[in-house]
């Protein structure tokens, strides 16, 4: 069974972004959780996560977790702020035409066909050099999901049914992703 890693950003004494009364490292937890839940009635990938509590993990402490255990996937999640709205994704620069790049395409449609539906927009497929995908030996993905300091962004991550469905999204693509790992 394909092994993944699910990574709730920040944590501890690291909050993340703020916003419209929501803590990004609050909101990465409940959702990774929820992703793992839905994940473990699949009955189809073993899950790992790189914290379950509120608490502080160095990035690269992220990295070797995911690595000691041979992970066929990385997934970190992650809420954005700076003024913007909507959801991006990011894989390591340079990997586009690999099987990172296949991933980030399938697991963005996945999740942007289900936010379009809730009036969110598109920023994109990007890449970048953040460590937790720079460090890992695994394809490996970075989701930002809505920004916490748009009002629009905001109201929706306080709805509970919206972060089901939004889990229940993220575990069906990453399942069905897992599938050909």
């Amino acid at each position: 069974m394909p092994n993944i890693v699910l990574d709730a950003g920040h944590g501890g004494n690291d909050s993340g972004a703020t916003g419209n009364g929501l803590i990004e490292k609050n909101l990465t937890l409940d959702l990774v959780l929820k992703v793992e839940q839905h994940l473990k009635t699949k009955q189809s990938v073993i899950v790992h996560l790189t914290r379950n509590t509120d608490e502080f993990v160095f990035l690269n402490k992220r990295s070797q977790i995911a690595n000691k255990l041979n992970s066929n996937l990385f997934v970190s999640l992650h809420h954005n702020a700076g003024g913007g709205t909507g959801f991006e994704s990011y894989i390591y620069p340079g990997l586009k035409n690999t099987i990172t790049g296949q991933i980030q395409q399938e697991m963005h449609k996945d999740i942007i066909n289900f936010l379009k539906l809730q009036g969110m927009n598109d920023r994109g497929q990007r890449e970048a050099n953040f460590a937790v995908l720079r460090q890992t030996k695994m394809p490996a993905i970075l989701l930002e999901n809505l920004f916490l300091d748009s009002k629009k962004d905001a109201s929706l991550l306080k709805k509970p049914t919206f972060i089901e469905e939004l889990s229940q999204t993220m575990a069906n693509s990453i399942a069905s992703i897992a599938t050909n790992l």
